[in-house]
């Protein structure tokens, strides 16, 4: 089999079990004609579904596919046999089989939540004498979860050409009639029923006596324009693909302020902001009619490290009184990243005169807030500090961020305040004289967390989260360390390296340490560097998972209570879950209604997003539980809260990190590479479970139960595992501090 195109993520390995899904059809040159219909269907029907759409064919000539690619991003061509090939699509976890003459005329969403068996519609047809019988139709539409199918019932099922039904046997899941409703039920020109979300012909579109039916399929028959343009038009969430594939042509055709602004966000949420200033600019320019527009330019600027012009259109924005609170949020943030703290402390006063609700400029105004310096003590000379380039939250940011950056100083020491370490925040621009404070440092860390990722903060000058150019790195004089930072990209996203990847290597040439926190990450990191370069790169944990060793107090065995913390994460739910969300939160009620019965489960938030669990598990299912507000408590009191559970299940990585530093048991749910390739790292890969594990909730309850069955043993495991990441740390330390020297 050969493909012609596909989607592809970043992360090839797909280490989170992300399921994989794809709608498939098979057809030869007679069916080919109708394969737009179908794919204008399914795009109209379900706008925020884009899947790949993977066509089996016999040998067809590869522009006979050039009409389909016009209309979805994400065409895949494949030679095969015959429709039976849709059994061994391999690539996909779910395949979505259906037939050139299908339309789709509602909502899919509950195929692509199916977790079991193979789904189809069993139809009733005539058996001659024998009057009538369901069956299950080769043609038909098939829901395929490639877990149930093995090769050798694969070969099976290839080769039935009457009816699947007797084959599949125990795996067969009955769907409604509505997902496969042949048009032939519907002779002497009845109506197509309202349920209908699939409608199959079965036989030539201009027989007589099926005019509603033929007519509900001619409402797709339509030229490329008048798909985009319908498709564009749609209220709702439309997936960002899809739009980004339909709407420029329309752009490019017919010039609209309200289009380009919608591309443009398309844009900016797939990391191009290049492409967003281009489609924008053009059509903005000083217009004082278009606030929305001048905020969606001044962020994708701003992106670009464009500071200046960024500024100009983020100030028209905030002419609007409904913009306004946004836009000086905004203009407080590009303030403070270019150094100018009165200029941000201004700008969200400005936008508190606005708004006096507003969150974001609250939380600038509080940030920019003037300080009373403290008095200089003998020996905090910028020659004896230390300078930390890192993320440093503060507020109701998230909980593992905040212990992080003091983990990666108690590895030099007790002191980890402004005596012996100088701050500068990782997303803050480095100009003439940021450089100059840190080149009067006797070192310079960067790190830990995960910073090589290209958004959170996007900047233009290096497309990872240290807003620095290249020839200002070039000309860092202190010794520079990388220090326990990770490669955080998701499995499934995509985005631009090469600018990432020539400021890797300027930061690789310029390090006198390269450290990175799994080995997942090195290898990552590694594929994007010259080869000359790539056996700098090292391995150096995160620091927050010996925290025992770092902190004499945290030594001794803990009054644990009879307490399991749980915690999500929701930033970039779309990557974390897919389709599966639903499911993942039928199978945690059903682990925390079983280990409920034996402890006490509380809910351990890192951010106020993090509760939207909670929330969830409440109102679909009726369990609530207590929270524990992990965001609002200090450094200590975060390690504390953790050491003193019995066990911890969490989804951030942090929320397996921290209280693994202090030698409580955790699993891990995993649902971003880092968590497995922590897992991985310390050889202890079955204490995570994929948050898309079809069997999760009963997994989890089992592993969980034996933690608590016999805890002593998992403290023990906990630390034995840690001794190598120790071992390592320890060594990484004596070199950097002969590195630095001593103050």
């Amino acid at each position: 089999m050969t493909h012609s195109s596909a989607s592809s993520a970043d992360d090839r390995s797909t280490v989170t079990g992300r399921r994989r899904i794809a709608f498939a059809v098979h057809t030869d040159e007679d069916g080919l004609p109708g394969l737009p219909a179908l794919i204008r269907s399914l795009a109209l029907t379900n706008p925020g579904v884009c899947e790949d759409f993977v066509v089996l064919h016999p040998g067809l000539a590869d522009a006979s596919f050039d009409a389909l690619r016009r209309l979805h991003p994400r065409v895949v061509t494949r030679r095969a046999e015959g429709r039976g090939d849709v059994f061994r699509l391999a690539d996909y976890d779910t395949v979505v089989a259906l037939d050139p003459a299908m339309v789709v005329l509602g909502d899919i969403g509950e195929l692509l939540r199916m977790r079991h068996g193979v789904g189809a519609v069993a139809q009733l047809v005539c058996a001659g004498e024998a009057g009538e019988r369901r069956v299950v139709l080769p043609d038909g539409l098939l829901v395929i979860q490639r877990a149930d199918v093995d090769d050798a019932l694969a070969a099976r099922l290839s080769g039935v050409t009457e009816d699947l039904g007797p084959v599949l046997g125990g795996v067969l899941a009955p769907l409604d009639a509505r997902y496969d409703f042949l048009a032939r039920r519907l002779h002497d020109d009845l109506p197509v029923p309202a349920h209908v979300a699939v409608l199959r012909f079965t036989g030539p579109l201009d027989a007589p006596g099926y005019g509603p039916a033929v007519e509900a399929r001619r409402r797709f028959e339509m030229s490329d324009e008048e798909f985009r343009a319908a498709y564009c038009a749609l209220p709702g969430r439309k997936h960002p693909d899809l739009l980004a594939h339909c709407a420029p042509p329309l752009l490019a055709a017919r010039p609209s302020l309200d289009l380009a602004r919608t591309v443009a966000d398309v844009y900016r949420g797939q990391g191009r902001h290049d492409e967003a200033v281009e489609v924008l600019a053009p059509v903005v320019t000083d217009r004082l009619d278009a606030p929305r527009c001048h905020e969606t330019l001044g962020l994708s600027l701003m992106a670009l490290s464009r500071y200046d012009e960024a500024e100009g259109h983020l100030l028209l924005a905030a002419a609007s009184p409904d913009v306004a609170p946004r836009a000086f949020a905004q203009l407080a943030r590009l303030s403070w990243l270019c150094g100018r703290e009165e200029d941000a402390h201004a700008y969200a006063r400005e936008g508190l005169d606005a708004d006096p609700t507003d969150a974001g400029c609250h939380s600038w105004y509080a940030r920019t807030r003037p300080e009373v310096p403290e008095p200089r003590q003998p020996g905090d000379a910028a020659a004896d500090q230390l300078a930390h380039v890192a993320l440093f939250a503060e507020g109701n940011e998230n909980a593992g961020d905040k212990v992080l950056p003091e983990a990666v100083r108690m590895c030099f020491g007790p002191d980890t305040g402004p005596r012996r370490w100088y701050p500068q925040p990782v997303h803050r621009l480095v100009d003439e004289a940021a450089l100059e404070q840190l080149n009067a440092r006797r070192g310079v860390i960067v790190g830990g967390g995960g910073l090589f990722l290209p958004d959170t903060s996007p900047n233009g000058n290096s497309h990872w989260q240290w807003n620095v150019p290249d020839d200002l790195l070039a000309r860092v004089t202190a010794p520079l360390a990388v220090f326990a930072v990770g490669y955080n990209v998701f499995d499934g996203q995509l985005y631009r390296r090469g600018r990432f990847a020539e400021s890797l290597r300027v930061l690789v040439e310029r390090s006198a340490f390269f450290g990175l926190r799994n080995h997942g990450s090195i290898d990552r990191v590694r594929e994007l560097l010259p080869a000359g370069l790539r056996d700098r790169v090292r391995y150096q944990p995160c620091p927050t998972t010996v925290a025992r060793h770092l902190d004499p107090g945290l030594l001794a065995p803990p009054e644990r209570s009879d307490t399991v913390l749980v915690n999500c994460a929701y930033d970039r739910a779309g990557l974390r879950f897919g389709h599966d969300y639903g499911h993942f939160l039928a199978q945690m009620a059903t682990a925390l209604r079983g280990l409920r019965e034996r402890a006490d489960v509380r809910y351990a938030a890192h951010m106020p997003a993090d509760e939207k669990f909670v929330h969830d598990l409440r109102r679909e299912h009726g369990l609530a539980l207590p929270v524990e507000q992990l965001y609002d408590l200090s450094n200590d009191g975060i390690r504390d809260l953790y050491r003193r559970s019995r066990l911890v299940i969490g989804m951030r990585g942090h929320a397996g990190m921290i209280p693994f530093g202090c030698g409580t048991p955790i699993l891990s749910l995993v649902s971003h590479p880092k968590l497995a390739y922590f897992l991985s790292d310390i050889g202890r890969r079955e204490w995570g479970l994929s948050v898309h594990d079809r069997e999760l909730g009963p997994r989890l309850a089992e592993r969980a139960s034996a933690i608590l069955d016999d805890h002593a043993a998992a403290v023990a495991d906990v630390h034995t595992a840690q001794e190598f990441l120790w071992k390592t740390t320890r060594s990484n330390i004596e070199e950097l501090r002969n590195t630095f020297g001593s103050a």
